[in-house]
């Protein structure tokens, strides 16, 4: 049998070159394949144990040796749309953890735009008009408002430490709410979340996209909001139904929204929340940092030791669940 193969998905860089030669150091039985060629991953596709970065997807799924797939980011709501490869042999693991500090850091630069009204400021600055709010006008304090947080993994618990010291009560919804986490006062179901929203000042989504998570926040929850409330949303544009958002917006059933992810991306040219007062849009770009690929490389690297090991590997992904 050939010699199994490490295939890092990505562009021959300084920094994969530095990647390959500490996976070289970690697994020295292996060859370590560094490409973007599909025509060359192909031509080796027999061979390949373990897979980092990109991989086609239907190479993926053919690959008779692959075993373990460590993609390089968060997000696995891809297997929604490859039900086939929830059936696979392989293991695939993400890159949860990359994210917490960049993500936390960009939803309460959200938070704190909205309730100082800093989207207004610009808007007035980019016109040259010189607009002060009168006290009471659009303009809040996070200090003793509550913190709806849907959703509370890496990212969610980041977030809850830094809404923390700014003196937020956060109220955190998980699958498994038995499950604590710093910063979080208390901790509830899904199945809660009709009697949680009516008291949440801020209402924030890091919750993946899944057959559960889909639309649900729609009418009826942005409806069941406080009329001061803001909207965040960080995790993946589809747990909005987007027309009921706008709709919510326009009609004043919530004060504002801070939006990173949409249902169609990029966010059509048509849409009419490119020109509300109420929104601020960021381009799904909450996650970028300078020091992704180092974080993501930590992780793939102590998983690659595990997988030599036979020990557990982080970040395993349930395949049938979709994260």
């Amino acid at each position: 049998m050939a010699q199994p193969v490490i295939l890092l998905g990505f562009a021959d860089t300084p920094q994969s070159a530095a990647l390959r030669e500490q996976v070289e150091r970690v697994a020295p039985g292996y060859r370590v394949l560094v490409t973007h060629d599909d025509d060359v991953v192909r031509a080796h596709l027999d061979d390949i144990e373990i897979a980092a970065g990109r991989m086609p997807r239907e190479m993926m799924l053919s690959a008779p040796r692959l075993r373990w797939m460590q993609q390089w980011g968060a997000g696995a709501d891809w297997l929604l749309r490859a039900p086939q490869a929830a059936e696979a042999a392989f293991v695939l693991t993400n890159a949860s953890g990359v994210h917490a500090q960049p993500i936390g850091e960009h939803i309460m630069a959200l938070l704190l735009a909205l309730s100082r009204g800093l989207h207004r400021a610009m808007r007035a600055q980019a016109e040259g008009r010189w607009q002060r709010p009168e006290m009471t006008e659009g303009i809040t304090e996070l200090a003793d408002q509550t913190m709806l947080l849907i959703g509370v993994g890496a990212i969610g618990q980041r977030t809850a430490q830094f809404a923390a010291a700014f003196g937020m009560r956060v109220v955190g919804v998980r699958r498994d709410p038995s499950a604590p986490a710093e910063g979080v006062a208390e901790m509830h179901g899904p199945a809660d979340l009709p009697d949680l929203l009516p008291e949440a000042d801020a209402v924030v989504l890091t919750v993946p996209l899944t057959h559960e998570t889909r639309h649900m926040i729609g009418e009826a929850q942005l409806c069941a909001m406080k009329r001061t409330a803001f909207l965040i949303n960080i995790g993946r544009g589809g747990t909005i139904d987007e027309a009921a958002l706008v709709r919510a917006l326009q009609e004043g059933w919530i004060a504002g929204a801070g939006l990173d992810v949409f249902e169609r991306e990029p966010l059509p040219e048509d849409s009419p929340l490119w020109k509300m007062e109420n929104v601020i849009i960021t381009a799904h770009y909450s996650g970028r940092t300078p020091r992704y690929e180092e974080r993501a490389s930590a992780i793939f690297l102590d998983n690659l030791a595990r997988y030599l090991a036979g020990e557990p590997l982080r970040n395993v992904v349930d395949k049938a669940r979709g994260y």
